[in-house]
């Protein structure tokens, strides 16, 4: 068996399952690239999972009733209905958690899932506030996942229009100063909450396109933020505000977007509402910036977290010469020789390690809160990187001693549970191949029990890396 075999299931897939190897050795590089043919057969588990609106509906019901019981109250909603709230939400957190994982762990197509994965990450949303774990989950299933086969800049407007996207980063809540209610407000001076909102424009630049060293200015935000005003979700905001549009879908609100032509990055747009905002977007798409900053994001995530050079420079050019097109990066990626070189190269983060292991087994726990459990032991709770940049991607972050130790502890008990009826030599020959080192494997079988034995297997360098 070639080592190719090992490096395509677990650098470029999830881990492989039982039996895998033996299918990806007779092309590794065939078995990723057919992959990317056209969207991965999906789970029952994600096919059945609501649709945003559907549920933002649902959560706007339940705001709607708790400023009535406080406005007529005079004090806070009644327990019943926070609880009902929380309830309602943490449900849709554990549904949407248990279809990601259950799916990451069986799927035939782990080089998509991971993609899936990767791209979810840059564009993150973290459900630290409400109404964002009720979503995220589907905000990665509607935006990213239907788009990570195409052009760049149709990924870039789906996930910036995607109803998460603008919540989370408050962009429903942006009022143009020179808009038709902002001009209002301010003659009248009745709200002092109204203004402009720069946290979307400002992670889109820094954060999805052109990076922090990318050549932009304080004034390209400022005045990006001004194009991008109006971009909403219909329905009733978090305040109130607004009524109108279909609920839980992205809307344009003429009412609160800012008039006029604007300049961002030396460019001139003069374009009538949502298109302006959108014109902007397709351009930062195709930006060399940006190409570079997405291509050594790649080059880290599947390679090594100091990547090589004259890769990060092939994908960039690449993508530039394919006008953002993604799967052609994909393939210079996949075809790149120095991505074939060096085995268990990348630390697997928390999230990695985990799906591995279920795939490793073959067996998914019914009971989601084990996964949820597992991820919030070891610092990476699903859905909750936290802040707008996503997790991090590199051995420094997720490789100290703590972090180790939460992994052995972990690997023992799922070790217990799953792993007591499988021979852990066997298993390590099954989903390493040749990249099963013949120390670890001699040490392994040594071990004073079976579940010993996997546990060594779990915390190993063979299995901790990709």
């Amino acid at each position: 068996m070639k080592i190719d075999t090992a490096i395509a299931a677990n650098r470029f897939g999830l881990g492989a399952k039982p039996g895998e190897l033996e299918k990806i050795d007779r092309n590794p590089q065939a078995w990723l690239l057919d992959q990317l043919e056209g969207p991965s057969r999906l789970s029952s588990e994600i096919r059945n999972l609501p649709a945003t609106p559907e549920v933002l509906v649902e959560i706007q019901a339940l705001r709607r009733d708790q400023r009535n019981m406080r406005d007529a109250a005079g004090d806070e909603p009644a327990p019943d209905i926070v609880q009902k709230y929380g309830q309602i939400v943490r449900r849709h957190y554990l549904e949407q958690t248990n279809a990601r994982y259950r799916h990451a762990a069986r799927s035939d197509y782990p080089f998509h899932e991971r993609l899936v994965h990767f791209w979810s990450n840059h564009f993150a949303v973290s459900a630290d506030k409400q109404p964002m774990p009720a979503i995220a989950g589907l905000y990665e299933n509607e935006a990213v996942r239907s788009n990570i086969t195409g052009n760049f800049a149709d990924l870039l407007i789906a996930c910036e229009q995607h109803p998460a996207m603008i919540t989370y980063l408050d962009n429903q809540r942006s009022i143009g100063p020179g808009s038709t209610l902002g001009k209002r407000a301010n003659r009248f001076q009745r709200e002092r909450n109204i203004g402009l909102n720069e946290n979307l424009a400002r992670e889109i630049l820094e954060l999805h396109t052109l990076g922090v060293d990318g050549g932009y200015t304080q004034e390209d935000v400022t005045t990006f933020a001004k194009v991008i005003t109006g971009w909403s979700v219909g329905g009733a905001t978090d305040n109130g505000r607004f009524a109108d549009g279909e609920p839980g879908t992205f809307e344009f609100r003429e009412l609160i977007h800012e008039p006029g032509n604007h300049r961002v990055l030396g460019k001139q747009y003069s374009q009538d509402g949502v298109a302006q905002g959108e014109a902007v977007l397709r351009d930062l798409a195709v930006h060399p910036s940006t190409a570079r900053f997405l291509a050594t994001k790649l080059a880290v995530h599947f390679v090594a977290d100091e990547p090589p050079p004259d890769l990060v420079e092939k994908l960039a050019a690449t993508y530039l010469e394919s006008s953002g097109e993604l799967v052609p990066v994909y393939e210079a990626l996949v075809r790149a020789e120095v991505a074939w070189q060096t085995p268990h190269s990348k630390y697997k983060s928390p999230h990695d390690f985990v799906i591995s292991t279920l795939r490793a087994f073959d067996h998914v726990p019914d009971n989601t809160r084990f996964i949820v459990g597992a991820l919030d032991l070891m610092g990476q709770a699903p859905f909750r990187p936290g802040s707008p940049a996503g997790w991090a991607d590199t051995a420094e972050h997720w490789g100290g001693a703590d972090a180790l130790y939460k992994r052995i502890e972990w690997s023992n008990t799922v070790s217990r549970v799953a792993g007591a009826r499988i021979n852990p030599v066997d298993l390590g020959d099954s989903v390493l191949g040749p990249a099963f080192d013949p120390e670890t494997r001699q040490a392994i079988s040594r071990a004073e029990s079976t579940t010993q034995g996997m546990t060594l297997l779990l915390a190993s360098p063979d299995f901790q890396r990709r």
